[in-house]
């Protein structure tokens, strides 16, 4: 099998800090951070693999009836049923029976996923895991680390589109031992590129609001060179006023295989433009943003019984935002819009050593991060021009660099296995002194279908540009700030039996310490920022359950009922915060989340998926009326949401009908962005296979 996955920390330790002269990735080094070179050359050198998909099944009991796949749920290779964690995989088969057309409304049915949407179908998201921030889940695209550094807003920007994605792997809790810094309370890794077979696929869509999706994509396989390309456009009039939105996306992927060893390259970019209804403010109805982002990485990797990779990778974002739309028409103290621009650089390497007492993995990731603005950074001597924008400048530019250092080391005896290891961690924004993240991951097979695991993991998050620099006239970042850390326990209970009944059912307490957030008292005045601060210490509990049922397994005989599944997640948090406090953010979490999906035939190929979902979430917002300009506080309100697919399948077409929101529920997920009432879309899939 080929490497899914690459795991980002952070190894820079000689390197030379970014400028901003032209921000240019190899423009800007100019002055030299020297630590512990010898560190980063010996890493270097010995490669990187993370989540090697080679098949090793010596550790695994053989009488467990599961789909073995690999996952990146370690830094050595390991199968899924060897994790002692709660790890998430959706397949191409369950995506394709989903009423979804987005990756952020397939997440929502991730049962400690919380999915709070700005803009419908992907336009913008907040992605939370078990009651954390949007700032701390770590994003991956094919194993390499996608997350924007300015703002949690924007780390769904991923250069591909929906139906390219083969795979998701969603890793719920800490994930700094394995992926690195910022993988505070889950990690969420995209998968791309997985057929070895010459194929062509193509999607057309088309519903209600004047949406359309028109994409394709292709692989080109031959015994040492594979190809996928992919390209989709997609767009919308919006589902009311200026919740318009165009985007599209260009996606390569190649690999060359020579005897055991693999060399990848990605190449991606994404263009989205679309209006944003009351996004951050209800005040200003008439936003608008455009983001753009770049994307690429270069792999090689060894497939030797000792397994290594090296990476390394560049992700450049730019970013308009408008809070006049109309700017003819702009109140007369607006200043103009904002503009920002992230260039992303790192390079990773990881060697496994496989012995007799387990595997032993060692490894290292580098990650400089700069940005420029007119908003967030520090003072330029010099404005520089805004690529592609007609009399905008930059005038604010920051640059900070992440060193990560990974020992972890697997073993399996039998039905017990264990992995343990530990990120040390230095960033330049901190003086430069390592701390040090350990991790430990137990798991016991009772008997042949039941297996129960526990975990203790210590993990951080550095603070976005945005929590450190933004200043608006409503809201004022704090330079000051300290990153946030957490210490987290979970256990639980996987069963999985021949006759297709699978669950899982775990429970966590996450100990926060430092967290940072956006608030204000709450007996404030109307205008009064909101800022950020480490708020203290924030317990969080949590419970969830799993289930899925392969009814044509279970009922024998019957072709009818296909496949039901469950999730259901309950959350509770604790605050050590001054009394009065009024949180943004931190605080509007989901206490209780359900969803159950059943899927079954109609007649002939001709079969339908019906999803139910309930949410209900703590916390309040204030709801502003625009015509009277009076602001009410409200409560968030439990809702459900019924959706529906209809699919005919054949070998090489699919076509398919869908309603999201069947029932026209109104619902927000986030202050007053009420969310799209009942949306028809209609589409066809064509697979063509070559030999």
């Amino acid at each position: 099998m080929r490497l899914n996955s690459i795991f980002g920390c952070d190894v820079a330790i000689m390197f030379k800090k970014w400028q901003g002269s032209r921000y240019a990735v190899f423009n800007s080094l100019n002055r030299c951070i020297k630590i512990g070179m010898l560190s980063i050359m010996y890493f270097t050198f010995i490669g990187y693999t993370q989540t090697f998909a080679q098949t090793d099944t010596s550790s695994v009991n053989k009488k467990v009836s599961l789909q073995e796949i690999e996952v990146s749920a370690r830094r050595t290779p390991v199968l899924y049923s060897e994790i002692g964690r709660v790890v998430t995989v959706i397949s191409k088969k369950e995506i394709e029976a989903l009423p979804v057309q987005s990756v952020d409304q397939l997440l929502e049915y991730v049962a400690q996923v919380d999915v709070r949407q700005r803009g419908p179908l992907g336009v913008q998201s907040d992605i939370s895991v078990r009651g954390g921030s949007f700032d701390q889940v770590m994003i991956l695209l094919n194993g390499i680390n996608v997350t924007d550094p300015q703002t949690g807003h924007h780390s769904l920007n991923i250069p591909v589109d929906f139906q390219s994605i083969e795979r998701i792997e969603i890793l719920e809790g800490p994930g700094a031992r394995v992926h690195g810094a910022n993988a505070f309370s889950g990690a969420i890794n995209f998968i791309t590129g997985t057929s070895n077979k010459t194929g062509v696929k193509a999607n057309l869509m088309g519903g209600d609001h004047g949406l359309y999706n028109l994409g394709a994509n292709t692989t080109i396989a031959t015994k040492q060179f594979k190809s996928f390309i992919a390209a989709n456009k997609l767009a919308s009039n919006g589902y009311i006023d200026n919740t318009d939105f165009s985007a599209y996306n260009l996606f390569y992927q190649g690999q060359l295989n020579i005897d055991n060893e693999q060399v990848e390259l990605q190449v991606g970019y994404t263009d989205k433009g679309f209006g944003s209804n009351s996004f951050y403010s209800a005040r200003y109805p008439n936003q608008y943003e455009q983001t753009k982002t770049t994307f690429a990485s270069l792999s090689f990797s060894s497939k030797s019984k000792n397994p290594f990779k090296s990476s390394i990778y560049w992700r450049r974002h730019q970013d308009r935002f408008e809070l006049f739309r109309d700017f003819v028409n702009a109140a007369s103290w607006y200043g103009g819009h904002n503009y920002h621009l992230t260039d992303v650089f790192g390079l990773n390497t990881n060697k496994v050593i496989k012995w007799k007492y387990g595997k032993t993995a060692l490894g290292g990731d580098f990650r400089s991060e700069s940005i420029w603005s007119n908003v967030l950074g520090k003072d330029m001597d010099d404005k520089i021009s805004v690529p592609g924008e007609k009399d905008a400048f930059f005038t604010k530019k920051y640059n900070r660099s992440n060193t990560s250092l990974f020992l972890e080391h697997s073993y399996s005896y039998n039905k017990f296995s264990i992995s343990a290891g530990l990120m040390a961690y230095v960033n330049s924004d901190l003086g430069w002194e390592f701390d040090v993240f350990p991790g430990i991951d137990l798991g016991y097979w009772i008997n042949d279908v039941f297996k129960i695991y526990g975990s203790v993991n210590k993990s951080m998050r550095m603070p976005t540009y945005t929590d450190l620099f933004y200043n608006s006239s409503t809201i004022q970042g704090n330079p000051d700030l300290k990153p946030e850390e957490s210490l987290t326990y979970e256990g639980g209970v996987k069963f999985n039996n021949a006759n297709g009944v699978r669950f899982n059912l775990s429970a966590f307490t996450r100990n926060g310490k430092n967290m940072i957030d956006w608030g204000k008292p709450a007996n404030a005045p109307v205008d009064e920022k909101w800022k950020t601060s480490n708020i203290n210490d924030i317990q969080t509990y949590g419970i969830e359950f799993n289930g899925n049922l392969n009814l044509v397994k279970l009922f024998e005989g019957q072709d009818v009922l296909k496949s039901f599944q469950m999730n259901y997640s309950w959350l509770n948090q604790d605050k050590s915060i001054p009394e009065g406090y009024n949180s943004r953010y931190v605080f509007d979490y989901l206490k209780h989340k359900f969803s159950a999906t059943l899927n079954h035939k109609i007649f002939s190929e001709l079969s339908a998926s019906w999803t139910l979902q309930y949410q209900d979430r703590v916390g309040g917002y204030s709801e502003y009326d625009i015509t009277t300009g009076v602001e009410t506080s409200k409560e968030y309100e439990p809702f459900e949401v019924v959706d529906l697919k209809i699919v005919w399948s054949q070998p090489a077409y699919r076509l398919y009908a869908e309603v999201t929101n069947l029932f026209d529920k109104k619902y927000t997920d986030i202050g007053q962005l009420y969310q799209p009432g009942k949306w028809v879309k209609v589409g066809m899939q064509f697979n063509l296979g070559f030999k």
